[in-house]
């Protein structure tokens, strides 16, 4: 399938194998996605800044790259910097489209509905995703899959408004008329407020107008604190939300300057926050955060493992603010009318992202489209960038590639070439496949351990997964004739270990290889400890320290 990855030197658009369902999500195979004018930038201007400047942006990883050269060597750091300069990463995070898969214990949702998505880790520009239930609504009949694909942007700005708590009557202020800005001045509108918008762009401004903004304020228009206070007959407004996106702290404290006492004023947009207090205290004014979609983002229980908030007590979660969106739009409370500028289709997503990096003329929205047709999901993926290992090389495959395996396993197979050859990479994510396969110029990508068990050419299998993955995926290589090297542990559970225990029951010298990783058991100073201590029968309290680099 393809996908829109972002790597040094901006976005592209790559081959990279489908992802599988697993329990509580399902597959989606995406209609339309809306790119992120504010967060998805950022990150494409970031990929094409220098490496000296993008160290001095973070410098807390500047200091963990030194520590990893006082404790493990310049060798280790350079190829940490190394495998974080070619990894490539997905973006995006809204999608419409329609569910072709479900996973083991989803009951209300199924294949040919159409959904809308939303999350950072999973809903990608991507012809085919995987999503967990609660990041995942259906679309109301009748709404179209382009304006469902901004179900995001909607619940961020649903929340903002919610955290602000408006009452019909109140006149409340949006500052940056964005996309979010748009909507949000909408849902104000729809809950009965008077709303006042600023932004730099009267463009935008007239957009906001005909969608009902009573007052626009441009900065050619004089002193915007000024005019809040007259629009509001010197009381000041009831609110402000900010949606948006300046490292200055300027806007809070105009938000601040424009509210009469009591008021509030909530972040949506990535602002600066350097407060003053003279302009909160003698209002008593509230500032409020709000996060992202709503309750549950950021909280992997809700979003991952589908554990639910009870509605009773919280009303308004993630899921439920994307729901209600969607339920606004298709009844017409808001609308996308205008907004939505430019759709492109996924083959020209280059022009899509130059199209929002040109400052006078960046379109509101813009959405990706996808080619329509049930074509079967492919979970392998050659690498164009494949080396041929030496004859007579064992040719492993890594099943896997997270930290540890890329910074333990990898270089002592690399550094042995007459004896191993790393010929195939699966992991979860297509995009971590990939992007680790080109960086080891393995032979191909996979997101199913069964194309590496099938493979007759691939000889052994290296496991570097989650733990409780580790026990099936052992029994599968042994079953298929592979060599296996698990990390530890190898299972979890006595049912596992008799089931493995059993594949070996009467099999001869022929049986294939299993090897666990317990490598602090084999070191030196363990043997020698274990040698001193072997004749004792007292209980004895140890303490010890393990030095790893």
């Amino acid at each position: 399938m393809k996908q829109v990855l972002l790597g040094q030197g901006g976005v592209r658009l790559e081959d990279v194998p489908a992802p599988l369902v697993e329990p509580g999500t399902v597959l989606v195979r995406v209609g339309h996605s809306c790119i992120s004018v504010g967060t998805e930038m950022s990150g494409v201007r970031e990929s094409n800044l220098p490496l000296w400047k993008r160290a001095l942006r973070r410098p807390a990883q500047v200091k963990r790259l030194m520590e990893v050269v006082a404790t493990e060597g310049v060798t280790r750091a350079r190829a940490l910097v190394e495998a974080r300069l070619s990894a490539l990463r997905p973006t995006g995070y809204s999608a419409s489209g329609t569910v072709i898969e479900v996973g083991e214990g989803i009951e209300d949702i199924a294949p040919g509905d159409v959904v809308a998505c939303a999350g950072a880790q999973c809903a990608h520009h991507a012809e085919i995703i995987r999503v967990p239930r609660n990041l995942v609504v259906p679309v109301p009949e009748g709404l179209a899959g382009e304006a469902a694909a901004t179900v995001t942007l909607g619940a961020i700005a649903l929340q903002g408004v919610r955290r602000a708590q408006p009452t019909l009557g109140e006149t409340f202020v949006v500052i940056g008329l964005g996309l979010l800005g748009q909507l949000t001045q909408q849902i104000l509108q729809a809950n009965g407020c008077q709303v006042i918008g600023i932004d730099l762009d009267r463009r935008r401004i007239d957009k906001a107008r005909a969608a009902g903004l009573a007052v626009g304020i441009h900065s050619d228009d004089g002193d915007a604190v000024e005019q809040a206070q007259r629009l509001t007959g010197g009381v000041g407004a009831d609110g402000v939300i900010l949606t948006a996106s300046t490292p200055s702290s300027e806007p809070v404290s105009q938000a601040f300057r424009m509210c009469r006492r009591k008021a509030r004023v909530v972040v949506v947009g990535d602002i600066g926050l350097a407060l003053d207090r003279a302009d909160i205290y003698a209002k008593e004014l509230d500032l409020l955060i709000s996060t992202s979609y709503g309750p549950g983002r950021y909280d992997r229980r809700y979003e991952e493992a589908g554990l639910d908030y009870p509605l009773a007590y919280v009303r308004w979660t993630e899921n439920r603010n994307m729901d209600a969106y969607l339920r606004l739009l298709a009844g017409g409370r808001l609308h996308l009318d205008g907004l939505i500028e430019q759709i492109y289709p996924l083959g020209e997503v280059q022009q899509a992202y130059a199209a929002l990096g040109d400052e006078d003329e960046r379109p509101l929205a813009v959405l990706l489209s996808y080619p329509a047709g049930a074509v079967a999901p492919e979970r392998r993926v050659a690498n164009p960038a494949a080396r041929a290992g030496r004859q007579g090389a064992l040719k492993v495959a890594l099943v896997g590639p997270g930290g540890f395996a890329m910074s333990t396993y990898v270089p002592i197979l690399q550094g042995a070439p007459d004896i191993f050859t790393i010929h195939a990479v699966i992991a979860r994510q297509g995009h971590s496949a990939t992007s680790s396969a080109r960086q080891l110029a393995a032979a191909y990508a996979a997101t199913d351990l069964g194309e590496a068990l099938a493979d007759a050419e691939v000889d052994a299998v290296m496991i570097a997964t989650r733990h409780d993955l580790h026990g099936p995926m052992v029994l599968r290589a042994l079953e298929a004739g592979k060599h296996v090297m698990v990390e530890k542990p190898l299972c979890l559970t006595q049912a596992e270990l008799d089931v493995i225990a059993a594949f070996y029951a009467g099999r001869g010298p022929d049986a294939p290889l299993l090897m666990t990783g317990f490598n602090r058991r084999f070191s030196p100073f363990a043997e020698a400890a274990a040698g001193v201590l072997a004749g004792r029968s007292n209980p004895m309290m140890i303490d010890y320290r393990v030095n790893a680099g």
